[in-house]
Protein backbone atom coordinates (compact mmCIF):
# COMPACT_ATOMS: atom_id res chain seq x y z
CA UNK A 1 0.00 0.00 0.00
CA UNK A 2 1.69 3.82 -0.91
CA UNK A 3 2.35 6.15 1.92
CA UNK A 4 1.64 8.74 0.11
CA UNK A 5 -1.28 10.92 1.89
CA UNK A 6 -3.28 11.31 -0.93
CA UNK A 7 -3.58 7.69 -1.83
CA UNK A 8 -4.81 7.03 0.92
CA UNK A 9 -7.50 10.02 0.97
CA UNK A 10 -8.32 8.63 -2.50
CA UNK A 11 -8.79 5.08 -1.12
CA UNK A 12 -10.64 6.29 1.82
CA UNK A 13 -13.16 8.01 0.01
CA UNK A 14 -13.99 5.15 -2.98
CA UNK A 15 -14.51 2.92 0.32
CA UNK A 16 -16.96 5.67 1.70
CA UNK A 17 -18.95 5.94 -1.32
CA UNK A 18 -19.13 2.39 -1.92
CA UNK A 19 -20.65 1.77 1.25
CA UNK A 20 -22.71 4.31 0.31
CA UNK A 21 -24.18 3.05 -2.27
CA UNK A 22 -22.12 3.44 -5.46
CA UNK A 23 -20.90 1.11 -7.79
CA UNK A 24 -16.82 0.71 -7.66
CA UNK A 25 -16.23 2.63 -11.14
CA UNK A 26 -18.91 5.30 -9.76
CA UNK A 27 -16.81 5.82 -6.70
CA UNK A 28 -13.46 5.53 -8.48
CA UNK A 29 -14.97 8.62 -10.86
CA UNK A 30 -16.20 10.89 -9.04
CA UNK A 31 -13.24 10.85 -6.75
CA UNK A 32 -11.25 11.57 -9.59
CA UNK A 33 -13.09 14.29 -10.65
CA UNK A 34 -13.19 15.99 -7.13
CA UNK A 35 -9.49 15.70 -7.24
CA UNK A 36 -9.55 17.20 -11.21
CA UNK A 37 -12.46 19.54 -10.64
CA UNK A 38 -13.95 18.80 -13.86
CA UNK A 39 -12.46 16.83 -17.54
CA UNK A 40 -13.78 14.13 -19.83
CA UNK A 41 -14.03 10.17 -19.72
CA UNK A 42 -10.18 10.31 -21.00
CA UNK A 43 -9.01 12.64 -17.97
CA UNK A 44 -11.11 10.60 -15.37
CA UNK A 45 -9.53 7.22 -17.20
CA UNK A 46 -5.89 9.06 -16.75
CA UNK A 47 -6.37 9.35 -13.03
CA UNK A 48 -8.88 6.72 -11.60
CA UNK A 49 -8.21 2.49 -12.35
CA UNK A 50 -11.80 2.79 -14.56
CA UNK A 51 -11.57 2.00 -17.91
CA UNK A 52 -12.78 4.70 -19.86
CA UNK A 53 -15.62 3.27 -22.40
CA UNK A 54 -17.08 2.72 -18.93
CA UNK A 55 -16.72 6.32 -17.29
CA UNK A 56 -19.90 7.23 -19.38
CA UNK A 57 -21.79 4.62 -17.46
CA UNK A 58 -20.28 5.38 -14.06
CA UNK A 59 -21.30 9.17 -14.71
CA UNK A 60 -24.47 8.32 -15.62
CA UNK A 61 -25.12 6.62 -12.15
CA UNK A 62 -23.27 9.87 -10.89
CA UNK A 63 -25.88 12.06 -12.73
CA UNK A 64 -28.58 10.65 -11.84
CA UNK A 65 -27.56 10.37 -7.98
CA UNK A 66 -27.46 14.75 -7.94
CA UNK A 67 -23.82 14.49 -7.65
CA UNK A 68 -21.89 15.23 -11.30
CA UNK A 69 -23.38 17.92 -13.59
CA UNK A 70 -22.92 17.01 -17.68
CA UNK A 71 -21.80 19.57 -20.03
CA UNK A 72 -22.76 18.48 -23.93
CA UNK A 73 -19.95 19.61 -25.66
CA UNK A 74 -17.88 17.00 -27.68
CA UNK A 75 -15.98 14.83 -26.03
CA UNK A 76 -18.71 15.33 -22.61
CA UNK A 77 -17.14 17.11 -19.71
CA UNK A 78 -17.98 16.02 -16.19
CA UNK A 79 -18.41 18.26 -12.93
CA UNK A 80 -18.21 16.86 -9.45
CA UNK A 81 -20.47 18.85 -6.74
CA UNK A 82 -18.58 20.14 -3.98
CA UNK A 83 -17.72 18.26 -0.70
CA UNK A 84 -20.12 19.83 1.22
CA UNK A 85 -22.64 19.58 -1.18
CA UNK A 86 -21.67 15.81 -1.42
CA UNK A 87 -21.54 15.75 2.43
CA UNK A 88 -25.18 17.01 3.20
CA UNK A 89 -26.60 14.90 0.00
CA UNK A 90 -25.45 11.51 1.35
CA UNK A 91 -26.55 13.17 5.11
CA UNK A 92 -30.34 13.51 3.89
CA UNK A 93 -30.28 10.29 1.71
CA UNK A 94 -29.02 8.96 4.73
CA UNK A 95 -31.63 10.18 6.99
CA UNK A 96 -33.84 9.81 4.55
CA UNK A 97 -33.37 5.92 4.76
CA UNK A 98 -33.17 5.38 8.50
CA UNK A 99 -36.07 7.08 8.74
CA UNK A 100 -37.92 5.21 6.46
CA UNK A 101 -36.24 1.82 8.09
CA UNK A 102 -37.50 2.79 11.10
CA UNK A 103 -41.03 3.22 10.60
CA UNK A 104 -41.51 0.14 8.62
CA UNK A 105 -39.96 -1.58 11.57
CA UNK A 106 -42.38 -0.07 13.74
CA UNK A 107 -45.32 -1.08 11.78
CA UNK A 108 -43.88 -4.74 11.55
CA UNK A 109 -42.99 -4.58 15.43
CA UNK A 110 -46.03 -2.84 17.04
CA UNK A 111 -48.45 -5.95 16.90
CA UNK A 112 -46.36 -8.99 18.16
CA UNK A 113 -43.22 -6.99 20.32
CA UNK A 114 -44.00 -7.47 24.14
CA UNK A 115 -41.81 -6.52 27.13
CA UNK A 116 -41.45 -10.12 28.58
CA UNK A 117 -38.15 -12.00 26.65
CA UNK A 118 -38.13 -15.20 27.39
CA UNK A 119 -34.57 -16.38 28.66
CA UNK A 120 -31.41 -14.99 28.12
CA UNK A 121 -30.09 -12.86 25.51
CA UNK A 122 -26.51 -12.82 24.50
CA UNK A 123 -24.79 -9.34 23.15
CA UNK A 124 -20.66 -9.59 22.31
CA UNK A 125 -18.36 -7.04 21.17
CA UNK A 126 -18.36 -3.32 23.85
CA UNK A 127 -19.64 -1.04 21.34
CA UNK A 128 -22.29 -3.44 20.68
CA UNK A 129 -23.25 -3.98 24.64
CA UNK A 130 -22.91 -0.11 25.23
CA UNK A 131 -25.72 0.27 22.44
CA UNK A 132 -28.15 -2.30 24.34
CA UNK A 133 -26.39 -0.63 27.44
CA UNK A 134 -27.83 3.14 26.03
CA UNK A 135 -31.10 1.55 24.92
CA UNK A 136 -32.13 0.00 28.10
CA UNK A 137 -31.62 3.34 30.10
CA UNK A 138 -33.63 4.98 27.45
CA UNK A 139 -36.82 3.22 28.25
CA UNK A 140 -36.87 3.93 32.13
CA UNK A 141 -39.55 4.64 34.00
CA UNK A 142 -39.03 4.62 37.18
CA UNK A 143 -35.59 4.35 37.99
CA UNK A 144 -32.03 2.70 36.84
CA UNK A 145 -29.66 1.28 38.75
CA UNK A 146 -26.34 1.31 37.33
CA UNK A 147 -22.79 -0.09 38.52
CA UNK A 148 -20.03 -0.12 36.00
CA UNK A 149 -16.46 0.03 35.39
CA UNK A 150 -15.10 3.02 34.77
CA UNK A 151 -13.41 2.58 31.34
CA UNK A 152 -17.21 1.42 29.81
CA UNK A 153 -18.44 4.64 30.89
CA UNK A 154 -19.00 5.91 27.68
CA UNK A 155 -20.26 10.01 27.20
CA UNK A 156 -23.15 8.68 25.28
CA UNK A 157 -24.36 6.68 28.36
CA UNK A 158 -23.89 9.12 30.59
CA UNK A 159 -26.16 11.51 28.13
CA UNK A 160 -28.59 8.81 28.21
CA UNK A 161 -28.27 8.44 32.18
CA UNK A 162 -29.01 12.50 31.93
CA UNK A 163 -31.77 12.37 29.78
CA UNK A 164 -33.91 9.81 31.78
CA UNK A 165 -32.98 11.68 35.25
CA UNK A 166 -34.10 15.25 33.03
CA UNK A 167 -37.67 13.23 32.98
CA UNK A 168 -37.99 12.15 36.40
CA UNK A 169 -36.36 8.79 36.04
CA UNK A 170 -34.71 8.07 39.85
CA UNK A 171 -30.75 7.50 39.00
CA UNK A 172 -28.34 5.26 41.20
CA UNK A 173 -24.62 4.68 40.46
CA UNK A 174 -22.18 3.03 42.08
CA UNK A 175 -19.07 4.73 43.40
CA UNK A 176 -16.44 5.83 41.43
CA UNK A 177 -13.18 7.76 41.28
CA UNK A 178 -13.73 11.14 42.63
CA UNK A 179 -12.59 12.53 39.20
CA UNK A 180 -15.60 10.72 37.79
CA UNK A 181 -18.41 11.26 40.23
CA UNK A 182 -17.59 15.07 40.05
CA UNK A 183 -18.07 15.03 36.51
CA UNK A 184 -21.28 12.79 36.63
CA UNK A 185 -22.65 15.83 39.30
CA UNK A 186 -22.37 18.32 36.92
CA UNK A 187 -23.83 16.07 34.24
CA UNK A 188 -26.26 14.53 36.12
CA UNK A 189 -27.29 15.95 39.61
CA UNK A 190 -29.74 14.27 40.58
CA UNK A 191 -27.70 10.88 40.67
CA UNK A 192 -27.65 9.12 44.05
CA UNK A 193 -24.36 6.96 44.36
CA UNK A 194 -23.58 4.07 46.83
CA UNK A 195 -20.87 1.64 47.79
CA UNK A 196 -20.22 -0.44 44.92
CA UNK A 197 -20.58 -4.24 45.55
CA UNK A 198 -16.72 -5.04 44.40
CA UNK A 199 -13.36 -3.66 43.75
CA UNK A 200 -13.72 -2.98 39.72
CA UNK A 201 -9.88 -3.71 38.99
CA UNK A 202 -9.30 -7.19 41.13
CA UNK A 203 -12.41 -8.77 39.09
CA UNK A 204 -13.09 -9.35 34.96
CA UNK A 205 -16.91 -7.64 35.76
CA UNK A 206 -18.11 -4.90 33.28
CA UNK A 207 -21.22 -3.34 34.51
CA UNK A 208 -24.31 -4.15 35.92
CA UNK A 209 -27.76 -2.87 34.66
CA UNK A 210 -31.39 -2.84 36.11
CA UNK A 211 -34.05 -0.46 34.78
CA UNK A 212 -37.66 -0.22 36.75
CA UNK A 213 -36.70 -4.01 38.19
CA UNK A 214 -37.86 -5.60 35.36
CA UNK A 215 -34.93 -5.62 32.98
CA UNK A 216 -31.41 -6.52 33.54
CA UNK A 217 -28.02 -6.56 32.02
CA UNK A 218 -24.60 -7.83 33.11
CA UNK A 219 -21.23 -8.15 31.37
CA UNK A 220 -17.73 -9.46 31.85
CA UNK A 221 -14.36 -8.29 29.95
CA UNK A 222 -12.81 -11.12 28.24
CA UNK A 223 -8.93 -11.10 26.37
CA UNK A 224 -9.74 -8.90 23.14
CA UNK A 225 -10.13 -10.77 19.56
CA UNK A 226 -7.46 -8.36 18.66
CA UNK A 227 -10.39 -7.44 16.26
CA UNK A 228 -11.18 -3.79 17.91
CA UNK A 229 -7.73 -2.24 18.95
CA UNK A 230 -6.45 -0.18 20.67
CA UNK A 231 -8.82 -1.66 23.20
CA UNK A 232 -7.13 -4.30 25.60
CA UNK A 233 -10.40 -6.11 26.55
CA UNK A 234 -13.37 -7.04 24.82
CA UNK A 235 -16.43 -7.22 26.31
CA UNK A 236 -19.77 -10.07 26.33
CA UNK A 237 -22.83 -9.58 28.19
CA UNK A 238 -26.22 -11.47 29.29
CA UNK A 239 -29.54 -9.60 29.08
CA UNK A 240 -33.10 -10.27 30.01
CA UNK A 241 -36.67 -8.30 30.46
CA UNK A 242 -40.16 -9.07 32.12
CA UNK A 243 -40.71 -9.68 35.90
CA UNK A 244 -40.36 -13.46 35.59
CA UNK A 245 -37.25 -13.53 33.51
CA UNK A 246 -34.91 -15.87 35.48
CA UNK A 247 -32.08 -13.32 34.96
CA UNK A 248 -33.96 -10.29 35.91
CA UNK A 249 -34.92 -12.10 39.66
CA UNK A 250 -31.53 -13.06 40.29
CA UNK A 251 -30.12 -9.74 39.86
CA UNK A 252 -33.05 -7.94 41.08
CA UNK A 253 -32.61 -10.11 44.63
CA UNK A 254 -28.83 -8.56 44.41
CA UNK A 255 -29.37 -5.14 43.69
CA UNK A 256 -31.88 -5.05 46.69
CA UNK A 257 -29.64 -6.49 48.89
CA UNK A 258 -26.83 -4.21 47.73
CA UNK A 259 -29.27 -0.94 47.89
CA UNK A 260 -30.38 -1.78 51.68
CA UNK A 261 -26.98 -2.73 52.62
CA UNK A 262 -25.92 0.71 51.70
CA UNK A 263 -29.21 2.48 53.42
CA UNK A 264 -28.19 0.70 56.63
Amino acid sequence: MSGDPSDQARSTAVKQLKALGLSTYAARTFVALVSLDEGTAQDVSEVADVPRTRVYDAADELRDRGLVDVKQSNPRRYWAISTETTGRHFEQEYDHRVTALTDALDRLASANRTTEQQGVWTVTDRGTVAERVVDLISTADDEVVYMTAEELLTEKIVESLSTVSDRGVSIRLAEMSQFTEDRLDQEIPDAQLFESLWDWSDTPAGRLLMVDREKTLVSVLVDASGEHPPEPRDETAIWGAGATNSLVVVLKAMFTWQLDNNRE
